[in-house]
Formats: structure tokens, C-alpha cells, sequence
């Protein structure tokens, strides 16, 4: 892990932060609020990009998996390193059946994430065909976007120029906007049990 004290690099990664979290029964109305806290704080730290929640159960209690993305290693390791987290997770420790679990994953990683303790991802075809879905409207819509405004401009026509600006935002829209909606909406699928002859 990155010393915290180290300043970010314009070249350094994206970077998610996977956090689990199993409530014990009777407590899921507090944690909720205090999820509700610690979101709104998390979102205020500089080279936070978003979080998403996914709910589940894991054991028969309620299993929170939350996605946290960061510009940065050493962004992220500011927000585990800093007072306001620190205190936070004090004080849901008593909610909770199993602590305070997290990990790091590169950002391309976090889509196909296990809600569960002890799952393992989605099978590689599941991942392709969800991946697929939201990069094939991309690939045709896009171009079709750009077009008119790369007309208007010499420099901005040129076959380099012109691919750089496509795939740019193919990939900020990909990876800030449609894939965390896609893998949201195609969660039950995702985790659904598949048969033994898929491969992963």
C-alpha cells in the first residue's frame, strides 16, 4: 500500500475500494443511518469518485457490499488513513458480525465483484455479455455524437485526433456511468447459481 504522505501522480490508477459488511439482526435501522452518514462524508474527501451500495444476505443476515472509487492509491489511502473514518467505523463495529472487511481492487475489477463473503465472481461469459452490452451502444452511438462537432474543426477531424476524443468518452462514460448502472441492474443475474461446465 502507497505511504498516504505521498502526492498523487496524474499517471497513478483508479482504484475501488471494496467494503463488506454483515449486520447483525436488529441492527440493520442504525447501520442504514450510519451508511447513510459515512457515504455523504466519504463523498466529500478530495479524489473520491463515487460509491455504490449493493445489498444482499450472506448467512441470513444482511450483507452490505459498498464501492467505493478513487483517483488515486494514495486517495484512497487518505480516506482509510483519516480521523473521520477512523470514527466511523468505531462506532458501526458494534452493528456488525464480522468487522470492518475491505480490499483493493483496479477499477476494471469492481464491476464483477462477489456481494457475498464467500462468493466468487460471475463466470467470464456472464462478464463478457454484460461488458458487451454497454460497450456495443457506445461504439455506435458516439461516433455518431462527435461527428457533426469534428467537422467543425480541421485539427479536430484529423484520424488521431478525432479517435482520442471517441474513445475518451466511451471510456469515462463506461466506466463512471454505465457499467456501475449495468452490473446493478443485471445483479441477480450475475449471481445467479450456473452449472458446474462454465467456465470462470
Amino acid at each position: 500500500m502507497p505511504d498516504s504522505n505521498v502526492p498523487d501522480s496524474p499517471f497513478e490508477e483508479v482504484v475501488t475500494l471494496v467494503i463488506k459488511h454483515r449486520v447483525k439482526a436488529g441492527f440493520e435501522v442504525p447501520y442504514e443511518a450510519w451508511l447513510r452518514n459515512i457515504v455523504s462524508v466519504a463523498g466529500q474527501q478530495e479524489g473520491h469518485l463515487g460509491v455504490d451500495v449493493m445489498r444482499g444476505k450472506n448467512a441470513g443476515l444482511d450483507m452490505y457490499t459498498c464501492v467505493l472509487r478513487f483517483c488515486s492509491p494514495s486517495a484512497m489511502q487518505r480516506w482509510l488513513d483519516s480521523p473521520q473514518r477512523q470514527a466511523l467505523v468505531k462506532e458501526a463495529t458494534p452493528m456488525l458480525a464480522d468487522g470492518d472487511q475491505t480490499e483493493v481492487n483496479p477499477v476494471n475489477e469492481f464491476w464483477f465483484a462477489p456481494q457475498a463473503e464467500t462468493g466468487s465472481p460471475p463466470p467470464r461469459w456472464k462478464q463478457a455479455v454484460v461488458t458487451l452490452l454497454v460497450i456495443l451502444p457506445h461504439t455506435l452511438l458516439v461516433p455518431l455524437l462527435w461527428g457533426p462537432l469534428l467537422q467543425l474543426n480541421a485539427f479536430l477531424s484529423q484520424y488521431v485526433v478525432a479517435t482520442f476524443l471517441i474513445t475518451l468518452t466511451i471510456v469515462l462514460s463506461v466506466v463512471y456511468l454505465f457499467m456501475p448502472m449495468a452490473t446493478r441492474l443485471f445483479a441477480p443475474w450475475l449471481s445467479s447459481s450456473t452449472s458446474p461446465k462454465e467456465t470462470r
